[in-house]
């Protein structure tokens, strides 16, 4: 009975993923991509006239809220 157990942990014990420094594994690449776009799309330049935009909503928003 005990050497069925020790087979039974061995078994398991070479079944395991060896953990490497990449957490993602095989889809680091698309993470690595997908980080490279979210940051090129937040350091994009805001043009004037949304900016001016996104002003008067905050400004109407708590006169909205009074209501």
């Amino acid at each position: 009975m005990k050497d069925m157990t020790k087979d039974t942990s061995a078994g398991a014990a070479g079944r395991r993923r060896v953990v490497s420094g990449d957490p993602l594994g095989p889809n680091s690449e698309i993470g690595r991509k997908l980080k490279q776009y979210y940051d090129e799309l937040v350091s994009d330049h805001v043009p004037d006239r949304f900016a001016q935009l996104l002003s008067e909503l905050e400004q109407a928003e708590p006169a909205r809220k009074k209501d």
